[in-house]
């Protein structure tokens, strides 16, 4: 208990954190659609892929605990499908109590989900909520996807299958990537999501590999034909050097009923191994949101960081170019006087008469420049700017430039639009408060998480420190 309320608490001044220092900046500089805390104020995720044989759906319900996704060896569903707990009917057999269809998901605030609008109509019809009375859904929410297929275009599901699975993703605390012994990793869909989509939007280390159905090989050799083609798939699709690890499982009621089964008290069933680890999914959570805090505070970060470079390099133009006006205004001012008076044209004019007409003939000069010259120029160093666009920001190590590529698309857009007319004040005030943020507040967050370790459950027989020291202030 003691441990659950840490996690608990850290979870909230994280949110918070996003919310009011990270958030009002993403929304202003069009880094993101929606509010930050939006995708990570639900609870704990598990996305599960496959392709359309693998198991998913039979998988699901024996952890849960009850028929709540349809089965079979065919495509049975093509929809998105948030299953989550409903705490209001405990106890009995486990059932579906509350279904909604896709629009209810996208526009209640409650859910993670408003991001998926974009994808239309056709999305939402294939996107719906379940409610589970499982005790098994207690801290987390499962979310089943369309098996994977060969040849399947955007045009045929009506929406961009590829982009939808990148977004829910970056959601997902844990996602499951499901084969079975018929289709090793062969799918195109599978390819493109292991090889581009998961890589661009997630973790490696989010990314548990499932050989589903194990049960139905013929034999031990067949077994360890399949796994060997899975392990060649998978390193052709991840483009990993290393073979990651693959659980092996299979239905026990299922494997009851086949007659070819003897191999299998050979193997252990990881089964059981899987469904601990999905349950450990609030745990992967604490670290999700502190990556995700780390990741946009440093992109933002680095994004203000671009701003204050390039309006400093303007400011220090306007200085020069200022005194240069200056200095060109009085030898010009100060020269055509000069002429005049040793052309008689100026006659017995008073010396301070002289001055003021060489103030006046200066001041001129100085406003055409500060005006017209000066926006010629500015512009054209606005232009060299842009064109020598990296040399605004240094990019020193790994973890700068794969930040700046993160946000380079964004602030060229920005200072193209908005060019030197913005407030470097309020981009300074505002570069501090998220600088802050990804200095002092994401060390003291992994200082946080560093001490959770230490706090173990009660209910594995671990000892509970006394105290837990607020690290978030």
């Amino acid at each position: 208990m003691y441990r659950e309320n840490y996690i608990h608490s850290l979870q909230t001044e994280l949110i918070d954190m996003v919310e009011h220092k990270l958030t009002p900046v993403a929304l202003k500089y069009k880094y993101s659609e929606v509010p930050l805390e939006s995708t990570i104020k639900w609870r704990p995720v598990v996305l599960i892929l496959g392709n359309y044989s693998s198991g998913k759906s039979t998988l699901i319900n024996e952890y849960v605990g009850g028929d709540i996704q349809d089965t079979g060896q065919a495509p049975t569903d093509d929809s998105f499908t948030v299953i989550t707990y409903d705490n209001r009917e405990e106890g009995g057999d486990i059932r579906v109590t509350e279904e909604h269809d896709g629009r209810y998901l996208l526009n209640d605030p409650e859910y993670p989900f408003e991001k998926l609008k974009k994808y239309g109509r056709r999305f939402a019809s294939h996107f719906r909520l379940k409610k589970v009375n499982s005790p098994f859904l207690k801290e987390l929410a499962i979310i089943d996807t369309p098996g994977m297929l060969d040849s399947v275009t955007e045009r045929d599901r009506g929406y961009n299958y590829q982009e939808v699975i990148g977004d829910l993703a970056k959601i997902a605390d844990l996602i499951l990537v499901l084969f079975d012994p018929h289709k090793a990793g062969t799918v195109q869909e599978t390819y493109v999501a292991l090889r581009e989509t998961l890589p661009a939007s997630t973790f490696e280390e989010r990314i548990l590999f499932v050989l589903n159905r194990i049960d139905e090989c013929e034999s031990m050799t067949d077994l360890l034909q399949v796994y060997g083609t899975l392990c060649w798939n998978l390193s052709q699709m991840t483009g990993r050097k290393d073979i990651p690890q693959i659980h092996l499982t299979y239905s026990s009621s299922a494997a009851r009923e086949s007659e070819k089964t003897d191999y299998l008290k050979y193997l252990q069933n990881q089964r059981e191994e899987l469904k601990h680890t999905i349950q450990k999914a609030p745990d992967f959570r604490l670290d999700h949101l502190a990556t995700f805090v780390e990741n946009h505070s440093e992109n933002l970060d680095h994004f203000l960081e671009t701003l204050l470079s390039y309006k400093k390099k303007m400011l220090s133009f306007d200085i020069k170019f200022g005194l240069f006006s200056l200095g060109i205004s009085l030898i010009l001012s100060s020269l055509t006087i000069f002429i005049m008076m040793i052309s008689g044209v100026l006659g017995g004019m008073p010396l301070e008469a002289l001055i003021i007409s060489a103030s006046c003939l200066a001041g001129i000069v100085f406003v055409l420049l500060q005006t017209m010259v000066k926006t010629f120029f500015k512009s054209r160093f606005h232009k060299k700017l842009m064109r020598f666009f990296d040399q605004l920001t240094s990019l020193d190590n790994q973890r700068r430039r794969d930040n700046w590529d993160a946000i380079k698309k964004l602030s060229r857009e920005f200072l193209e639009k908005q060019t030197w007319r913005f407030s470097i004040s309020r981009v300074k005030k505002e570069y501090d408060d998220v600088h802050q943020v990804a200095t002092d507040g994401v060390r003291e967050i992994r200082e946080a998480l560093n001490e959770l370790t230490e706090i173990r459950e009660e209910r594995f027989g671990f000892s509970v420190p006394n105290e837990k020291t607020d690290y978030m202030g």
